[in-house]
Parts: C-alpha cells; structure tokens; sequence
C-alpha cells in the first residue's frame, strides 16, 4: 500500500472507535492510546511478497484495550478497518491471536513515532502473522461473533487478493 501524507497538524483530530460484542463501546485519540500501558517489542515482520525488515514497535498491547472495552464472551473475532480506502479494507483476527501478548497498536516504530508509509496514525502488528495481517492506518476496530456478513465472508479482505486468512508464520 502506498503512503498518505500526514496530515498538517498530526493526527489530532484522528480517533479510533472500538464497538461491536463490546460492554463499554468506546473512541480513543492517539493521546489518550500514549497514556494506556504500553510495550516495545524488535520483531520480525515478513511480508507475503517476500520482503522482510525488523523493527521495534511501540504501543499499546490490544489484550489491554479488549479488557478495557470488555468483550462478550460471544466473540470470535476482531475487524480492523483502516481510515480509507486504498489497498486491503479490511482484516480480523480470532480472540486468540487478539488476546496474544505480542499483538500491539503500534503507534511507535524504532523510538520514534510510527511513520505514515509505515501505518501512522495506529497500525495492528501481530509478529507471529505476514504482513498483511498488520493492518495500516486503523480508524475502527469492531469486536464480532462471525465475519460470514463481512466482503465475502472469508474473514477480510486479503483472501479477495489471493493469501490466506490466517497468515501463520
């Protein structure tokens, strides 16, 4: 996916809305996701088209913003959209990737912040996963209990495009 501009002025205006199977259906700025507990972790990531690089990602555990919100115990899985259109539209996970202690919103990268071509403002990053698992650019984050009513019902975009919905390494 290409890179978008940041915009003048950051991202104080961008928020990321947390819904679905939730208790507490909730909207985060980008400040108040700096102030929750957050974890740098260097991975690797490994892209489907062969590329690879490693990097420290800095953010946000998504375990820790699941039980902020708390999830239904009717939940399989969490849909990430990004905050426009271009390339992938969507991806998810099952609670059991979601729950895993590696799986960030990474606001940070290398020390600094997360770069736009990189999925500034928040970018998912699930380390044991491909690359396009790690979706960019995220807006919303809707917590369900099937994705059979998603696109076509394969669990995102990506198996539209030819890979798997899993994504393992």
């Amino acid at each position: 996916m290409g890179s978008l501009p940041r915009p003048a002025g950051g991202f104080a205006d961008w928020r990321l809305t947390v819904d679905g199977l939730v208790e507490r259906p909730s909207s985060f700025s980008l400040a108040e996701l700096k102030r929750f507990p957050s974890r740098s972790q260097i991975t690797h990531q490994a892209c489907e088209e062969g590329w690879s690089f490693i990097a420290e990602s800095t953010g946000v555990p998504l375990s820790y913003l699941l039980n902020l919100v708390g999830v239904s115990t009717r939940a399989k899985y969490v849909v990430f959209f990004p905050f426009h259109s271009a390339g992938y539209k969507w991806g998810s996970l099952d609670m059991p990737d979601a729950w895993h202690p590696q799986t960030l919103l990474a606001y940070g990268m290398n020390s600094e912040e997360l770069p736009t071509r990189h999925g500034a403002p928040l970018r998912l990053r699930v380390p044991r996963q491909l690359g396009f698992k790690s979706l960019k650019h995220l807006s919303r984050i809707t917590v369900v209990e099937t994705v059979k009513n998603l696109g076509k019902g394969l669990g995102s975009s990506s198996p539209e495009h030819g890979f798997s919905w899993y994504g393992g390494i």
